[in-house]
């Protein structure tokens, strides 16, 4: 059992680069739990209420807390969206409207044949 990891476009690329190589280091653990794990724990991966679809990847180094947003798509791809530090209790709405936004250009692109 394996799940596929996709970015799509580059914002996850360009937050992961910003990143001290111990949340690198991190953030790969994390991907390593959703590529194998047939149930990953919700304290790494959760789906965000009220919206369709869209998940957050959590992870946690040394008091700060990350998320990237991302779906699911055909069961075992998981498509990475938007990522940022998060400096409040709930996940700031705007990130998780950025997140829709760009799952919707997602499943676009991959009707109209591009990626």
């Amino acid at each position: 059992m394996t799940r596929e990891i996709i970015f799509y476009k580059n914002y996850f690329i360009d937050f992961y680069l910003a990143q001290d190589s111990k949340v690198q280091e991190k953030i790969e653990y994390v991907f390593k739990l959703i590529r194998t794990v047939e149930r990953v724990p919700e304290k790494f991966l959760k789906h965000i209420e009220t919206t369709d679809g869209l998940y957050e990847i959590r992870i946690k180094h040394r008091g700060d807390i990350y998320r990237i947003l991302c779906c699911f798509d055909e069961g075992r791809v998981v498509i990475l969206f938007n990522a940022f530090q998060k400096k409040t209790q709930k996940t700031p709405k705007k990130e998780i409207e950025k997140g829709l936004k760009l799952k919707q250009g997602y499943f676009q692109n991959k009707k109209g044949g591009k990626s």
